[in-house]
């Protein structure tokens, strides 16, 4: 029975010899096949064949039969797959953007068949290992053969090492990554165009709808971020796609001309010179973030859309800092740090408007993670628009009160300030600027945990108008020439009350405050034409010029003499009132309507009818000075504005100097009224 066990055990070898045999053979066959590169590779595996085959001969070969099977078809796989990597290593030499999406399956293909030489060398040599152990544990006489097998080894892990060669500098799968990141590049040069501000200006919003870029590239693009993503490379693909787009987004702001962004507030010339700016920057602003930002936004979803929020919302704030978001947050700034006018109330007001308009645009695009810092700054200029804002706003009463100082204009006419305050005041409370101030307020008091009133406006302005009554007492009181005060008590009530009527503020205010300046004006009116014109009516009295026999020559002394007193102090009146100034042409008009009524008929009949009388003695034109026609024409020709101060030449400069009064008016030093 035991010898018939032994031809069985014996038979049994001899099948598995055979077996290995077989297999050894399609080994070496393939080994043949990779080239001359791993010729060296096809003389080492046979030598392991034979050894196998001896040492199974020598011991007990029962014990290392599983070794073996599981060793020889993963080995032969192992010559297989290498020698499709062989080949593709090749096909990867060519350009991918002839066939993009078969390049990176070439990719793909290489990918796996390396991973697939890692793991399966990493299982043959696990096996061989063991049966070294085995070899080694039953101290095989022929060392010959422990060497072949430890030597198969050696040869096994330099195709397992291929992998790893292959992702370094130089490798097959380096170069073929690196042909990838280049062509994202150009896919993305190739698609990235400035946009045209004019295109997306006057409420074109054609620019919201359309495709950043093509369907075709941006999907182009996904399967490039794919593959190195795959290899742990994609920080290169991010980094070129920001340095690609940043460039291009700056092409485009560069096209605005946005110099004025790096302006100092010391630089700026004039109210009118920030006032455009201000404009501009709005507009500008408003492109930046509603196309060109947005388009950015859009686009780094598109191609990132795969790689999770944080990767495409890093590229997006990185291209709009790098494109020039924080100048547009700079420039506000400095406008916040200009002096406390209230010029400047308006234009931090213009700033909110715009910044309030794209508040919901500005937080969907920038509220990521990433864009923290863009956050901050923007909040912080939006505190410091709030609170410049209000903090003017409180003072304006204040203001208008310090310029009770100021010296009223020397001509008597409207002061510069009452019509700045009252056209400021009516700024204030149109629609557009009403709307926000009080938004602004609202905020500032919720900030500042104080109960908010809507009525915190008005209140405001009416107590400017009242500052805005007293300073006109006072000024009154200043002028040495009474007639003077009273004229330009005049010619403020009246401006108050004309140039109100069916205003912002003069509905404010009521019509009863209206009638009120209206009356002023009426009672000024009087009291200014009986101060001055009123007193010459009684120079031309008749009184004694009763003619009778014998008194001739006694009354036409009385007549010349009186003629003359009219003259001088006609003359004296003139000369005085020709430099004073009714600003309004209807209250002018009136004004020397008034005059001439009080003067000229009186001297129209004095001179009907002691005309005669002066014509008799010697030089009558010493006393007859003036015909009633020619006193008429003076008296008409009074008041009037200047052409050298208000003249067309120097009209366009005057609306300049108008609007830059706040300057000295309504700031902390008085100046002129």
């Amino acid at each position: 029975m035991a010898e018939l066990g032994s031809i069985e055990n014996l038979v049994a070898v001899r099948r598995l010899l055979k077996s290995s045999l077989q297999k050894s053979r399609e080994i070496a066959s393939e080994i043949d096949k990779t080239g001359s590169r791993f010729e060296e590779m096809n003389r080492r595996l046979p030598s392991l064949k034979a050894a196998i085959k001896t040492i199974g001969q020598k011991c007990s070969l029962l014990a290392i039969r599983g070794h073996i099977d599981h060793t020889v078809g993963p080995a032969t796989s192992v010559l297989k797959v290498f020698e499709v990597v062989h080949g593709i290593e090749g096909l990867l030499l060519s350009d991918p953007s002839s066939d993009l999406f078969g390049y990176l399956s070439l990719v793909k293909q290489l990918e796996g068949a390396l991973r697939f030489l890692t793991d399966n060398c990493g299982l043959v040599i696990r096996w061989l290992e063991d049966v070294v152990q085995f070899l080694e544990d039953n101290t095989i006489d022929d060392d010959w053969y422990l060497l072949t097998v430890r030597k198969s080894l050696m040869i096994l892990g330099e195709l397992q090492a291929i992998e790893n060669r292959s992702s370094l500098t130089g490798g097959s799968l380096f170069g073929a990554l690196e042909k990838l990141e280049t062509e994202f590049r150009h896919l993305l040069m190739e698609n990235s165009f400035p946009m045209d501000f004019s295109l997306t200006s006057g409420g074109n919003e054609a620019s919201l709808s359309a495709q950043p870029m093509p369907v075709a590239v941006i999907q182009k693009l996904q399967a490039i971020l794919e593959r190195v993503k795959a290899n742990n490379r994609i920080e290169k693909c991010i980094t070129i796609y920001v340095e690609v787009r940043s460039s291009n987004a700056k092409a485009t702001m560069q096209a605005l001309d946005l110099n004025y962004l790096d302006i100092s507030i010391s630089e700026f010339e004039s109210v009118q010179s920030i006032e455009d700016y201000i404009y501009q920057w709005g507009n500008h602003l408003e492109f930046a973030v509603k196309h060109l930002f947005e388009l950015e936004y859009r686009l780094s979803n598109d191609v990132f859309q795969k790689d999770g929020s944080e990767v495409l919302t890093s590229c997006f704030a990185d291209i709009a800092i790098q494109s020039g978001i924080q100048g547009f947050i700079k420039f506000a700034n400095t406008i916040t740090k200009g002096k406390k006018d209230a010029i400047k109330l308006l234009k931090l007001l213009d700033i909110f408007t715009s910044l309030n308009k794209l508040r919901l645009d500005f937080n969907r695009l920038f509220g990521g993670k990433a864009c923290v810092e863009i956050q901050t700054q923007m909040r912080d200029l939006i505190k410091k628009v709030v609170d410049g804002a209000c903090g003017i706003f409180w003072e304006l009463s204040v203001q208008v009160d310090l310029q009770r100082q100021c010296t009223p204009p020397s001509d008597g006419s409207v002061s510069r300030l009452v019509s700045f305050v009252t056209d400021y005041c009516n700024q204030l409370l149109e629609d557009d600027y009403r709307l926000i101030l009080i938004h602004v307020l609202e905020i500032h008091q919720v900030w500042n945990d104080e109960k908010f009133e809507e009525s915190l406006l008005s209140d405001e302005v009416f107590k400017i108008m009242s500052a805005i009554e007293q300073n006109l007492e006072t000024w009154a009181k200043r002028y040495e020439n009474t007639a003077l005060s009273y004229l330009f008590m005049m010619n403020n009530h009246w401006y108050l009350f004309k140039y109100l009527q069916g205003t912002n503020l003069g509905n404010l205010m009521g019509d009863s405050w209206l009638k009120c300046h209206e009356q002023r004006t009426e009672y000024y009116a009087a009291v200014f034409l009986r101060e001055s014109w009123g007193k010459l009516p009684a120079l031309l009295s008749e009184e004694g010029l009763i003619l009778f026999s014998g008194g001739t020559a006694i009354t036409r002394d009385l007549v010349k003499k009186r003629l003359k007193a009219f003259s001088e102090v006609f003359d004296d009146i003139y000369k005085k009132q020709s430099n004073w100034v009714v600003s309004d042409k209807s209250l002018r008009l009136r004004t020397c309507q008034l005059v001439v009524q009080i003067i000229v008929p009186v001297y129209r009949r004095f001179m009907q009818s002691y005309t005669p009388l002066v014509k008799q003695g010697t030089s009558p034109n010493k006393y007859v000075k003036y015909s009633a026609d020619n006193l008429e024409n003076i008296i008409s020709s009074l008041f009037q504005q200047k052409l050298g101060q208000y003249g067309s030449t120097k009209y366009t400069q005057l609306i300049g100097e108008i609007k830059n009064v706040v300057t000295s008016h309504l700031s902390s030093t008085p100046a002129a009224a």
